[in-house]
């Protein structure tokens, strides 16, 4: 199965991304459950979490070469918004 691709992310609080699919659908996504996984520790410094970036070909968000969370996680454990 083919999932949406990220066309846009950006943080609206310490820990929540706001994402935007090609598909137009946005969802907020919750990274708090993830915290406590050595890899996305650093993602509680609040200033890193801000510099999230869309991967190109929007196949993942990142915020540097170890700290991404792929399209799938993002299109599946999102929560729909308006």
């Amino acid at each position: 199965m083919r999932y949406p691709k990220v066309k846009s992310a950006s943080a609206i609080d310490d820990h929540t991304l706001l994402v935007e699919f090609d598909n137009n659908v946005k969802k907020k996504y919750d990274v708090t459950p993830l915290l406590s996984k050595e890899m996305f520790y650093l993602l509680m410094n609040p200033a890193l979490f801000k510099s999230v970036k869309v991967e190109q070909g929007g196949y993942a968000v990142a915020w540097n070469s170890e700290i991404d969370i792929s399209e799938y996680e993002l299109w599946n454990h999102g929560q729909a918004t308006p």
